[in-house]
């Protein structure tokens, strides 16, 4: 994009932010007081992603921002990528009717490289649904009813000193409501022009001190026009059930069950279906040891399998067995230890196998691997306003052996309504099965393959902030980073031409800023703004083959922005709208656009809402990731039944 054009696309942002503004209403609730705004209404949101324990937003040494169950619900997104968008440090792209490549501070990828978005943890409970297999995300696979959600903590920059290997460039934490905030009955439909879904819930008491729910929920979406405007016959089917269970077994002691099953469907061209079917449950016991130390168990099994019906029942198979421990100790009135460890193993079957006649195929095809980890983090407070925490975990992967990952983490507080942070940490994205064991076949020749002696990708990243409260009804959060990665992913030349093989010849830095603020403009009237700038400067080592430019790590925004605002018209109708702006795709080129969601509610009773939702607005259609579908206005009628 010029930089006539790129100006034009950032005066629209920034002059249509200014001139919008409209937000929502909660579900079935009274409208909430929009006017209360300070950093003591932060001290109540309450993060764990950051440390790895509870402590306030306020004091969260990080570029942390919590989507709340108040603002979902407000939002009317149905779906955790739709969700995602709130949050102003990610980058979410939409590239089919059923799939999303979702990163944080770039590094989104390149199709024609066959390299995805690999360096965002992603976590629900903490149960990682990362693919060890390719590294990155099926985010198809992944629902959550928004009704359960109690809130989402997004981090960009690297969490490896607490989260392990592939939290390079951010973290995203979903945690679920516990059993007994979602008593009694729900049902929820959705009929639209792209998308109907409907979803019915109950949870109820097991006795004085558990609590249940069980929910079932389908969506339909329709196919999605291609880049080309052809119909791209992806239409997309997932019913899903799921339960979960919260017992306090005693004074000390809280014990959680929770599971989930899908199977997903997906059309494809000619007829077949490609479908993903997933099992999981996840167990967590807490037990107080005494008002200083407390101590978690947690275990989860996810099963999950991907297939496709157009390529002869090829897919594969993933069965995982995680188990962690962890125990947190205060020593004194300043300083607070914890420390865990854990095991992951990983057990998959790929088809088709070795032999077979197919373009892809794994050496070996079917294997188990352990993933062991341990961690301690120290925080230490000098006085109550200077904080110092110093974090370190090692993890010993079966392709790359042990990584070290530090953390160091300095807060201060020279006011009551403000926070100064600075850090310095080092993460790994360590190598998987599609980096060392991949064979690609075009024909008879083999065209790639994959590189025993591929390296753990590294990040050293330097961060420092401020939050602050700028005005009685205003906060403001701004983040600056300076990032530099070394052995990323590449596409190399063998000695002999061909196959092509992974290696590890790019390296180099990025910087970038992530700013967030909220206003409140009247008791019913609240206003919220961001903006996200990064550049990326990568270049090739010297024995690097230079295939494929340095666009093979990600085509990334250079900009985005967005304005959003709720708006209480009275105690029984609500508005919102949220208006942002995409900076154009550099390499392969994808040109920038704006986009505004809205919708309205109207709480029938206290019972029964309504609401009408419109997304994308602006224009017809757009494009938001290169050689993918069209994305497509759509509108939508929401009901929602409390019983």
């Amino acid at each position: 994009m010029s930089h006539r054009r790129r100006a034009l696309v950032r005066g629209a942002v920034v002059s249509t932010l200014l001139a919008l503004s409209v937000d929502v209403a909660c579900a079935a609730a009274q409208p909430t007081d929009l006017g209360s705004l300070s950093l003591e209404d932060l001290t109540r949101v309450i993060v764990s992603s950051v440390t790895k324990a509870p402590e306030p937003l306020s004091k969260s040494p990080a570029a942390v921002f919590v989507i709340s169950h108040d603002d979902i619900m407000r939002s009317g997104a149905r779906n955790l990528p739709d969700i995602l968008r709130l949050a102003p440090n990610l980058e979410v792209f939409q590239t089919s009717p059923s799939n999303y490549l979702i990163t944080a501070r770039g590094f989104s990828g390149n199709n024609a490289a066959q390299n995805f978005p690999n360096k965002l943890l992603v976590l629900i409970d903490g149960r990682s649904v990362y693919s060890p297999i390719f590294s990155g995300m099926y985010w198809d696979d992944q629902f959550v009813l928004p009704e359960n959600i109690e809130r989402i903590e997004v981090i960009s920059g690297p969490g490896g000193a607490l989260w392990g290997a592939n939290a390079v460039n951010g973290v995203i934490n979903i945690i679920t409501r516990n059993a007994g905030d979602t008593q009694g009955g729900l049902l929820a439909v959705r009929v639209g022009n792209l998308e109907s879904s409907a979803a019915v819930q109950y949870g109820g008491a097991l006795g004085r001190d558990a609590h249940y729910r069980v929910y079932a929920r389908q969506v339909r979406r329709r196919e999605l026009d291609n880049a080309a405007g052809q119909p791209g016959r992806n239409g997309w089917n997932n019913p899903q059930v799921g339960f979960r269970v919260d017992w306090d077994a005693s004074p000390r002691d809280g014990v959680m069950v929770q599971g989930d099953l899908h199977d997903g469907r997906t059309d494809q061209p000619g007829g077949p279906d490609a479908r993903s079917t997933e099992a999981d449950v996840l167990a967590r016991w807490r037990h107080a040891i005494s008002d200083t130390s407390d101590v978690q168990v947690q275990t989860y099994y996810d099963h999950v399998h991907r297939r496709s019906s157009s390529a002869g029942g090829s897919g594969f198979a993933l069965d995982t067995l995680d188990l962690e421990v962890q125990h947190s100790l205060a020593v004194g009135r300043r300083q607070q230890w914890l420390w865990g460890l854990g095991d992951r193993i990983y057990r998959y079957d790929i088809k088709p196998r070795i032999g077979a006649d197919s373009s892809l195929l794994w050496n070996p095809s079917s294997d188990t691997q352990h993933l062991a980890n341990a961690f301690i983090q120290d925080q230490v407070a000098f006085n109550p306003q200077t904080q110092l925490t110093l974090g370190l975990k090692a993890e010993d992967d079966p392709y790359s052996g042990v990584s070290l990952m530090p953390n160091l983490r300095l807060s201060w507080r020279p006011g009551a309504n403000t926070l100064l942070w600075a850090a310095a940490s080092r993460a790994v994205r360590t190598p998987t099965p599609f980096d060392e064991d991949v064979i690609e076949k075009l024909g008879q020749v083999t065209f790639v393959t994959g590189n025993p002696q591929f390296k753990r990708e590294k990040l050293t990243a330097y961060e420092a902030g401020w939050r602050g409260q700028v005005a009685t009804r205003a906060t403001v959060s701004v983040s600056l980073y300076y990032n530099v990665y070394d052995d990323l992913r590449t596409i190399e030349l063998s000695p002999t031409g061909l196959p092509l093989v992974w290696g590890n010849g790019m390296e180099g830095h990025a910087y970038g800023v992530e700013a967030w603020g909220s206003y409140a403009v009247s008791d019913w009237w609240r206003l919220g703004a961001g903006i996200n700038a990064q550049r990326q400067r990568l270049r090739f080592k010297p024995d690097a083959s230079d295939l494929l430019g340095v666009s093979q790590a990600g085509d990334d925004p250079e900009y985005q922005g967005f304005l959003r605002s709720t708006m209480n018209l009275s105690d029984r109708w609500t508005l919102y709208a949220d208006l942002r702006g995409v900076d154009a795709l550099p390499n392969p080129k994808v040109p920038g656009y704006v986009e505004l969601d809205m919708r309205l509610g109207w709480l029938v009773t206290d019972r029964l809402e309504l609401s009408l939702s419109g997304y994308n607005l602006l224009k017809s259609w757009h494009q938001e990731y290169p050689s993918t579908d069209r994305i497509e206005r759509s509108v939508s009628l929401d009901a929602r039944l409390d019983f």
